[in-house]
């Protein structure tokens, strides 16, 4: 889904496309951001193999994010 992307688990949501390159590092930054708050907050006694599988979901995500970015042209498409 281009229009949508979706982090399980996490509930951030972006709904139109980015093509803006500044706003498409800065939603890479945020994402980034929320990968580390959510590592931080994991305690090695009580991780599990969910919670390391989250993260590996949120990597991904991340990741076909900024493929989707790299492969979008920097100028919103003329309707």
């Amino acid at each position: 889904m281009e229009g949508s992307s979706y982090v399980k688990g996490v509930g951030l949501r972006v709904t139109t496309p980015i093509y803006n390159r500044e706003d498409q590092v800065r939603y890479l930054k945020d994402r980034l951001e929320l990968f580390i708050e959510v590592l931080n907050q994991m305690e090695p006694e009580t991780t599990d193999v969910e919670d390391i599988d989250r993260l590996i979901e949120m990597v991904d995500s991340i990741e076909e994010k900024f493929q989707s970015f790299k492969n979008r042209p920097d100028a919103e498409p003329e309707a």
